[in-house]
């Protein structure tokens, strides 16, 4: 027998297909919905609790017996995850507000999911829960066939206040996700309740009632407010929540940590940084923790000395003390569609769901309120002829046509006059049935006024939801709070404060050696090398490297080699151009200050922190001329009172007060010395020396094998004012090979 079969592109078939799985993941499994901020396996498990009457002041029941009848009548998916989802209700770590009351091992902070088997765990609803269930039976929801068909199941629950916000949520879709954290329940039925009262309420009216999300952790929110309101405006961003720690007796305490952050993984990350040796400060951290303090996390300094602030500054910055939650107000509206809302959007779709819900309420109560009303008229009608309907009854085969027929009564009211009681043939019960009808016509009128006025609606939404606030609602644990920003240790700040003795070779090889005692110029070079210039330094400091060009380089003191060898070439570290060579160094605090000149007779004074570069190629700082090139830097110690001795390669020296010098970032300077252009073009006279010193320094010129000392009476002779042409030294100085500045101690 052939067989019709219908032929269909793979393309097509995989398209519809994934699409299919994707809407069932958004819809029936990842995302929850707004109206009780539940997902499908967490609205199934509290109503299988509830259907097993686990009320919150019923006995604990095994959780193994609630998870079977989860599993067996209503979620066909694995045990281990339906149990684990009741764990996180049950975890006041995890949820603000939990669902599930659970006795035995239920998890840690530490670690959330080392709770027992469900054989050994027991359960049953929180008091809480009633928001959610109190109203289920009231035709306040669609019921449909479970997975089998067998029984029914809500569609969601009628949750009295919005347990979208209180409990947040988190959960990983087809293409989307959400990441919703808790709030607090005061903040957010006050919220509620103004925009109740006020439609047109603004995201700014709304953030003076909630400050920002609540965590169970008890953490401390430092987002600003302006990053919370962008949050709660766009429906998208991330929360900063930081630890909370005190002092005691010179020991740091943390007494709170970030939500979902685990104090064991807090542990290992100190104890990390500490077998690296990046918290010399921290000889120990222990966790106290215990059912008294769920978390106590002691970190004991080095000294009091210590500043805790910046050791902690540095652990909100390199640990998880201090951590960014993802926010994604991304639920299933009340269409069914999954959509990302702010704030006000989301409060005000949860009252128009918690205003559909109340009206449900009130009509289906309201039927039986009808249903009532018209089954006691018929009960006063018999009272009214109670001998005509005892006979009736007495002697009719089938007495209820002839009720009906006789006394105009329908089907309901025959029927309950037939189930009456002999007992209930008094006239106490006529007179009871007759109050119960004035109550009813009351209760049923205040209903039909509610269900008319949309004023009366919002009144009794209010009032519910202000009830529920003073049953279930509670102090915020998480306090907004202006912090300044965390901030890790450098490597420098790390590091003991040591002096040493930098020392840089003519050929630009570079090397460290401790203390300031260093002969430099005895110090081993390498075959063709020699002595350029050494400097007293500190661990903790940078030192800045001139090329001949006149770029910078900067390099840490701390990372030098050792000068128990011939250290290593500047070249490995940094790109100078080709041809540049390094000509010397400036080092010292951030604040010192140092005079850069160039051979061609020009200079200025700059402060250190301006002529650092991070930059591997360096950054242009002396601009020199054409055939000229970079003189070696000098400290300045007070740019007041230090003079400048400029020397030019034909012996001649000029002397002037450093202050005609101006202070500089970076370019080519003034003119410190006037040297004839035509002689610095074939380079026959250039400003080969110039040196910084006081008032009462000697001057020692060396030519060749001959020195001579200048004395501060005879500097005097040289002095004058800057961009001159200098005074010529006596014979046989015409040449100077180098120039040496001997201060007084």
């Amino acid at each position: 027998m052939d067989l019709e079969t219908e032929k269909i592109s793979i393309a097509e078939y995989t398209e519809e297909a994934y699409l299919n799985y994707a809407m069932y993941v958004i819809n029936d499994r990842a995302l929850p919905f707004i109206g009780d901020g539940l997902k499908p396996v967490q609205r199934r498990i509290i109503h299988a609790m509830n259907t097993l009457r686990l009320s919150p002041d019923a006995k604990f029941s095994k959780s193994a017996r609630t998870i079977g009848e989860v599993i067996g009548k209503f979620h066909p998916h694995g045990d281990s995850a339906c149990y684990e989802a009741m764990v996180l209700m049950a975890q006041t770590f995890s949820y603000r507000y939990p669902l599930v009351d659970g006795q035995g091992n239920w998890g840690s902070p530490d670690d959330p999911k080392s709770y027992a088997a469900m054989r050994y765990t027991e359960s049953k609803l929180t008091f809480y829960s009633r928001v959610l269930l109190e109203e289920l039976h009231q035709g306040t929801v669609e019921w449909i066939p479970n997975f089998d068909g067998t029984i029914e199941e809500p569609v969601n629950l009628p949750a009295r206040l919005p347990n979208v916000l209180l409990n947040g949520g988190m959960g990983i879709a087809v293409g989307m996700t959400t990441d919703i954290p808790p709030h607090n329940l005061n903040e957010i039925v006050d919220a509620c309740i103004y925009i109740l009262d006020h439609p047109k309420a603004n995201l700014d009216d709304i953030l003076e009632i909630v400050v920002g999300p609540d965590f169970p952790s008890g953490s401390e929110i430092v987002s600003s407010k302006k990053e919370i309101k962008e949050i709660y405006e766009t429906g998208r961003g991330a929360i900063k929540a930081r630890a909370v720690y005190k002092l005691e007796r010179g020991e740091i305490v943390i007494t709170a940590l970030p939500y979902q952050v685990s104090g064991a993984k807090i542990l290992e990350q100190i104890a990390n940084q500490m077998k690296a040796k990046k918290l010399p400060m921290v000889v120990d951290v222990r966790d106290e923790s215990d059912h008294e303090y769920p978390t106590r996390i002691v970190i004991l300094l080095k000294s009091s000395r210590v500043d805790a602030e910046s050791v902690m500054s540095h652990l909100f910055a390199s640990t998880d003390l201090e951590k960014n939650h993802r926010v994604n107000l991304n639920t299933i509206g009340i269409n069914g569609k999954p959509k990302i809302l702010g704030l006000v959007a989301l409060l005000k779709e949860w009252l128009s769901f918690r205003a559909n819900t109340v009206t449900l309420r009130l009509e289906h109560r309201l039927d039986q309120i009808l249903e009532r009303i018209h089954i006691l008229e018929g009960l006063l009608i018999a009272y009214l002829n109670l001998d005509s309907v005892i006979e009736i009854i007495r002697n009719e085969e089938n007495p209820k046509p002839k009720l009906m027929a006789d006394f105009k009564l329908s089907v309901e009211q025959a029927e309950s006059i037939l189930n009456l009681r002999l007992r209930q043939l008094g006239k106490l019960e006529e007179e009871k049935i007759t109050q119960e009808q004035r109550s009813l016509e009351q209760e049923k009128t205040g209903i039909e006024k509610t269900l008319k006025g949309k004023n009366r609606l919002k009144t009794l939404i209010k009032k519910e939801l202000k009830e529920d606030k003073q049953i279930h609602g509670g102090q915020r644990l998480s306090e907004l709070v202006n912090r300044e920003e965390s901030k890790a240790f450098l490597e420098r700040d790390l590091l003991l404060s040591e002096p040493v003795t930098v020392v840089l070779s003519e050929q630009g090889w570079v090397r460290s050696a401790k203390g300031h005692d260093v002969v430099a110029s005895g110090l081993s070079y390498r075959t063709g090398d020699g002595f350029l210039q050494c400097e007293k330094c500190k661990t903790e400091q940078d030192a800045v490297f001139f090329d001949s060009v006149g770029r910078s380089y900067t390099a840490a003191i701390h990372g030098l080699p050792s000068a128990r060898g011939q250290g290593e070439p500047l070249t490995g570290r940094f790109n100078p151009p080709v041809g540049a060579n390094f000509k010397g160094f400036a080092a010292g605090d951030d604040d010192s200050k140092f005079l850069l000149s160039s051979d061609s007779g020009y200079g200025f004074v700059a402060t250190l922190v301006d002529l650092k570069s991070k930059n591997k190629n360096g950054k242009a700082i002396m601009k020199v001329v054409a055939n000229s090139l970079v003189n070696q830097p000098q400290r300045v110690i007070s740019q007041e009172g230090d003079l400048i001795g400029a020397f030019s390669s034909q012996g001649r020296l000029l002397i002037f007060d450093l202050k005609e010098l101006p202070l500089l970032g970076k370019g080519k300077g003034v003119k410190i010395m006037n040297i004839p252009r035509s002689n610095l073009d074939n380079r026959e006279e250039i400003m080969s020396f110039v040196r910084v010193f006081s008032g009462e320094a000697h001057i020692v010129v060396v030519s060749g094998k001959r020195t001579l000392n200048l004395s501060p009476k005879d500097l005097a002779h040289f002095k004058s004012e800057r961009a001159r042409r200098g005074l010529k030294l006596p014979r046989g100085f015409q040449k100077v090979d180098n120039v040496m500045v001997q201060e007084p101690r």
